[in-house]
C-alpha cells in the first residue's frame, strides 16, 4: 500500500486497484511522458528567456539597446540585485572589450575601408531610386551631348531657285542646302529635264565669284535628288547643272540646263 501511494504522488495519477493491471500500467506510463515533456518546455523556455535576458543587459551595457526597451529593462534591472549584478559584469567586459580595442591600432588602408563601408551604409539609397537616377542622368547626357553637336555641326538652312537655260527651256528646280557633320547636302528638285543615259548624265556644280567650279553629284533625272558638297554655299553661292558626257573629261562641258544663286541671307 506504501508502494502505491508514492507512484501516486510522483506521477499525479490517482491509486486504484487496477494499478496493478496492463491498464494501469498504460496510464501510468502516458502520465510520466507527460510531465517530462512538461518539465523539457518550462527548461526550455526559461534557457531562452535567459537567452534573452542576457542580451539585451548586453545591449544596455554598450548602448545599443533600442530606447523603447530601455526604461523597462532599467526598471527590472533597479528592482533586482541579480540583474544589476549581471549587468555590471557585463559593463565590465564592454569596457575591457574597448581598452584592449583602443590599443591596437589597425593598419591605415584598413580604418579607412571600414570607416568608407560604414559611410555607404549610412547614406545607402534604395536600388529603385538609384536606377532612376542613373537613367535621368544618362537621357540628359544625351540631349546635352545633342545639342552641343547640333549647334556646332548643323542647322544652318539655305534655298535657291534655279532657272531654265535655252538648253531646256522648260526646265525648272530648286534646291535645299543643309549644313551637317559630313558636309553640306543638297535636295535638288527638278522638273522639265529630260531622263539621260548611254553615257550621257547631268552634273551639278557650285561655283565662286572667282569661276572656280566644285562638283557635286550626279544623276539621270530628277524630280528627287541629293547632292553633297564640300565646300560652304556662303563662298560658292552660285549652283548651276549641266549636261555631260562619259568621255574621261572630268571638267564641265559648259552646257548648263539650270542655273541659280544660292540665298544665304545677306
Amino acid at each position: 500500500m506504501r508502494v502505491g501511494v508514492a507512484s501516486s504522488c510522483f506521477t499525479g495519477v490517482p491509486y486504484s486497484q487496477s494499478a496493478g493491471s496492463p491498464e494501469g500500467a498504460a496510464r501510468r506510463l502516458r502520465a510520466l511522458v507527460t510531465f517530462g515533456a512538461a518539465m523539457w518546455m518550462r527548461s526550455r523556455r526559461e534557457n531562452e528567456a535567459g537567452g534573452r535576458e542576457i542580451a539585451d543587459l548586453a545591449a544596455l551595457a554598450d548602448g545599443s539597446l533600442a530606447p523603447e526597451r530601455r526604461a523597462a529593462l532599467e526598471a527590472r534591472v533597479a528592482a533586482s540585485s541579480e540583474l544589476a549584478e549581471r549587468l555590471a559584469e557585463q559593463q565590465r567586459a564592454v569596457t575591457l572589450a574597448r581598452s584592449a580595442a583602443a590599443e591596437v591600432e589597425a593598419p591605415e588602408a584598413v580604418r579607412a575601408r571600414i570607416e568608407a563601408q560604414r559611410l555607404v551604409r549610412r547614406v545607402r539609397v534604395p536600388r529603385r531610386s538609384l536606377l532612376i537616377a542613373a537613367a535621368a542622368t544618362a537621357v540628359l547626357a544625351l540631349a546635352i551631348g545633342l545639342a552641343v553637336f547640333s549647334s556646332g555641326t548643323s542647322g544652318q538652312r539655305f534655298h535657291a531657285a534655279l532657272a531654265a537655260t535655252d538648253l531646256v527651256p522648260g526646265a525648272s528646280g530648286e534646291a535645299r542646302l543643309t549644313k551637317t557633320a559630313a558636309g553640306w547636302r543638297i535636295e535638288l528638285d527638278a522638273t522639265g529635264l529630260p531622263r539621260l543615259a548611254g553615257g550621257r548624265f547631268y552634273e551639278a556644280w557650285l561655283r565662286n565669284a572667282a569661276g572656280v567650279l566644285v562638283p557635286i553629284g550626279t544623276f539621270n533625272e530628277g524630280p528627287k535628288v541629293t547632292l553633297w558638297a564640300g565646300v560652304s554655299p556662303k563662298v560658292f553661292t552660285t549652283l548651276t547643272v549641266t549636261r555631260e558626257q562619259a568621255d574621261g573629261d572630268q571638267t564641265s562641258s559648259g552646257e548648263k540646263v539650270l542655273v541659280g544663286t544660292v540665298n544665304t541671307g545677306g
